[in-house]
């Protein structure tokens, strides 16, 4: 049997161009948001942040943030999680 590359597995399960879901879950520390956003916005080229959102844990020690970029293919897909991967804080990327 043959693995599946995680670029075809993104193109077989996903419509391209379109928006796509990327989840950052971190420790609430000053700067890991806008790490995380900025990190979207570069590799996209945007001028200004895309769509996101925060929560907060119960007991305050970590934050996740979902943004929602339009994205033009799946290769864009996995250089945002390639970029966003390294910042500082990070426990969990979706």
């Amino acid at each position: 049997m043959s693995e599946v590359s995680p670029l075809e597995l993104l193109e077989a399960t996903h419509d391209f161009p379109g928006e796509f879901v990327f989840k950052a879950i971190g420790a609430n520390r000053a700067g890991f948001v806008e790490l995380i956003v900025a990190g979207v916005r570069e590799e996209l080229v945007l001028d200004v942040d895309p769509p996101y959102e925060i929560r907060q844990t119960s007991g305050g020690r970590h934050l996740a943030v979902t943004i929602t970029p339009h994205v033009e293919s799946a290769a864009q897909v996995l250089a945002i999680y390639e970029r966003i991967r390294v910042v500082d804080g990070l426990i969990m990327l979706l």
